[in-house]
């Protein structure tokens, strides 16, 4: 019994029920209170002004008999009013008190106490009241049967009338010859204001008992039976039943409320659901992580431990750490795990053991402490991590240091760090003393720049950072003299910055011996030319010498010579000594030993000087040079000794291939020609030398090029002459290719880029 009154004291429909209801009854009892009030005070002005009508209306209908002082008719008048029904008295006092009228003629004539309760209304003060409203004249008191009774006096007042009458005895100082005293009965009245009340009342209860009635529903269908499924579904959520149904079919916040805890229980589903993922995963991590895991307490014995450490030291629960990792009987020096409880922060150290095969094996350890709610180091966990491969690889590594420093320092060839930035010298190899003439004191920390000449530094800081290989570059040795090198670059990282990995190669002997071979070429090619030379100047100094003879002649002979002929004469002598002029001038020009450089040429001018000092041995030959000239070539990069060389061991060596197809006999034959073409194609401009002599097998072709090789009989051919053309082509930026076929003849095909925006010369290695 006691827990059912619990519940209810406990329960929110009934507080709520109980709040109503009060209200309800509360409010209802204030209505019905007000409403009988207003209607009974409404009924008591009605039947007051009823009363002080009738007053009035009597005093005026006795008046004319009072005029006359007819007693009789004023008596009647009384009487026949107090016979309606409802009316208890009429009476009429005088000044005395003494009842003068009355509709109950027993009571003429007698005295009434002036202190009663019916004069007592003017005469509770001395001297009486005249003037009173009228509810100071009216009263209530109770009849001998026990109905209420109300009463109204009324003053009659003096009138002039009376007091200047001859049958009457009013002074006229007297303003109040009495009073006029109606009572009439409430019975009825209070009759019909107790069944109103009683209405009021009933209604009232009917009306309570109604609202209750539905607000008990109300709450009972849409608050209490929502609350109960509501609480229903929060049991089932918060005892595990994250879908259970909470069917609140409502639109209202009851509908909504059981919206939102489902979706809560929905909500709280996954996360319980994600939560046990972390927690599945984080035992996984911790059972399968490659790590030794331990969970020690102040004693430093294991809590708690993962599968590896398990698997590796077959610990069990309450065993020191000391004991399982290293075997000991005493705690470690140095202890992490001890420095973690002492200070409360994570701390790491390295550990080692010596296993039974001799072996060493490494960890490195690394704590942390592990708290209660009220902020007390409780446990601590120690991750250890097998280190014993890193610590073997950083002996490798150091090993590897140690012999590629010795590798570094040893390469022959001079290795350079550069800062890709400002180019700077960060390191270098002891080569570098060895071709520059630096110390690695000296140079580490100098720009790489200063090895350049002056006048090339601006040139080569952009293509340092731009390139991969610069071929022939004029750098300075510590004493000033110049060093040819070959640079090769590489971007690279050095210990926390980018930088350029420089190797150059000294190639100053081979570029001295290239020159010694590009010189001897020429000697040879002026050795094979020699034939055709002296032709060329045999020619003009036949002229000479006819025309010398000629003169003499006429000399000695003393005969006369025209002046005309004379002067013929002398001219040819004139301009045959400046075509022998010229002719051993181009021969000493390009006999000389000349710094090599590139400048800006029409290449046809170049193919037409060559072709000049070889003409005549063509024609003596019997062959046919065509020219497939194009006159508008735009200008290329290249040296003009160097390229004429190049054309003139070309024309040698179709001259020879034509030479050997007809076995050397001067025979005029159709097919002996040299064709020479230049045109432009593309970005560049094109030379074909074209022979119809015996052609290049494919064998050949494939070695034409390399050096010392040659087709031509002992004592006929050096093998240089292609391949130091090649070289010469390939430093002018240019491409030398061959096509041929065996007994067809053979060209050669040089191609040379357009170099539109080149400025002046540029030299480069050679000299």
């Amino acid at each position: 019994m006691i827990l059912p009154i619990q519940n209810l004291q406990r329960s929110l429909f009934t507080k709520l029920t109980l709040l109503v209801g009060m209200t309800l009854l509360a409010s209802m009892l204030i209505w019905a209170y007000f409403n009988i009030n207003y209607h009974k005070n409404r009924i008591t002005e009605d039947i007051m002004a009823s009363t002080n009508r009738l007053t009035n209306t009597i005093r005026l209908g006795a008046h004319y008999a009072m005029m006359l002082n007819s007693r009789d008719d004023i008596t009647q008048i009384i009487s026949n009013i107090g016979k309606q029904k409802g009316i208890a008295h009429i009476r009429i006092y005088n000044k005395e008190g003494q009842i003068k009228f009355s509709n109950m003629p027993a009571e003429v004539n007698t005295i009434t106490n002036i202190k009663a309760e019916a004069c007592d209304i003017c005469h509770r003060t001395d001297p009486p009241l005249v003037d009173l409203s009228l509810e100071q004249r009216t009263r209530f008191f109770h009849a001998p049967e026990g109905h209420r009774l109300l009463g109204i006096i009324s003053p009659i007042c003096n009138e002039p009338s009376c007091s200047t009458d001859a049958c009457h005895v009013h002074p006229a100082d007297k303003s109040i010859l009495g009073a006029l005293d109606v009572v009439i009965s409430l019975e009825k009245t209070d009759l019909e204001i107790f069944r109103y009340q009683k209405g009021i009342l009933w209604l009232s209860i009917f009306l309570f008992l109604m609202t209750s009635a539905l607000i008990f529903l109300f709450m009972l269908r849409f608050v209490n039976r929502p609350i109960k499924k509501l609480i229903d579904g929060t049991r089932n959520i918060g005892a595990g039943n994250y879908d259970y149904p909470i069917e609140v079919n409502q639109t209202d916040e009851m509908g909504l409320l059981a919206k939102a805890i489902f979706d809560m229980g929905t909500e709280i589903a996954r996360k319980q659901a994600e939560l046990n993922r972390q927690r599945d995963e984080y035992q996984n991590l911790f059972e399968l992580v490659p790590c030794l895991i331990t969970i020690q307490d102040s004693s430093y014995r294991l809590i708690r431990y993962n599968g590896e450490f398990l698997e590796r030291f077959q610990a069990k629960q309450g065993d020191y750490c000391y004991q399982a990792y290293m075997g000991k009987n005493v705690r470690c020096d140095n202890c992490p795990v001890e420095r973690t409880f002492s200070d409360g922060k994570p701390h790491y150290g390295e550990e080692s053991r010596k296993n039974d095969d001799g072996t060493i094996t490494y960890w490195m350890a690394r704590t942390s402490p592990m708290k209660n709610d009220s902020g007390d180091i409780v446990a601590v966990m120690e991750v250890c991590l097998d280190i014993t491969r890193r610590k073997q690889l950083e002996d490798s590594l150091e090993r590897s240091e140690k012999k590629y420093h010795a590798i570094f320092n040893n390469i022959p060839n001079p290795v350079f760090v550069l800062d890709v930035e400002n180019l700077e010298i960060l390191d270098c190899n002891e080569s570098v003393e060895t071709v520059y003439g630096y110390s690695s004191e000296e140079i580490i920390r100098k720009p790489f720049l200063d090895l350049f000449q002056e006048s090339e530094k601006s040139q080569y800081e952009s293509r340092l950072r731009s390139s991969t290989v610069l071929n022939k570059v004029q750098q300075t040795h510590k004493n000033g003299r110049t060093v040819f090198v070959d640079i090769w670059l590489s971007p690279s990282e050095y210990p926390g910055r980018k930088v350029l990995l420089v190797a150059t190669s000294d190639i100053t002997q081979r570029l001295e011996a290239e020159q010694q071979f590009i010189q001897a070429s020429k000697m040879a090619t002026l050795g094979e030319m020699a034939t055709g030379v002296a032709h060329e100047l045999n020619q003009p100094l036949s002229v000479i010498k006819t025309a010398s003879s000629f003169l003499i002649k006429k000399a000695s002979r003393q005969e006369p010579v025209a002046d005309d002929i004379r002067i013929n004469m002398l001219q040819k002598i004139d301009s045959n000594v400046d075509r022998a002029t010229r002719i051993i001038l181009h021969m000493r020009q390009f006999a000389r030993k000349s710094e090599a450089c590139l400048e800006r040429i029409n290449i046809n001018d170049i193919l037409e000087k060559a072709f000049e000092i070889f003409s005549q041995q063509l024609k003596v030959r019997a062959i046919e040079v065509i020219w497939e000239i194009d006159r508008n070539l735009p200008l290329v990069m290249g040296d003009p000794g160097r390229l004429e060389q190049v054309f003139i061991n070309l024309l040698l060596n179709a001259r020879d291939a034509i030479e050997d197809r007809w076995n050397g006999k001067n025979i005029d034959h159709p097919d002996k020609r040299i064709t020479l073409t230049t045109r432009l194609t593309h970005r560049h401009v094109r030379v074909d030398i074209t022979d119809t002599g015996t052609g290049i097998s494919k064998a050949v072709q494939e070695k034409i090029f390399e050096p010392f090789f040659t087709t031509k009989e002992v004592g006929k051919g050096t093998g240089l002459g292609l391949s130091i053309s090649y070289g010469i082509i390939k430093e002018c930026g240019g491409t030398i290719t061959l096509q041929s076929e065996e007994g067809n003849g053979a060209t050669f095909t040089i191609l040379f880029p357009i170099q539109e925006n080149a400025n002046g010369t540029c030299h480069f290695a050679g000299g």
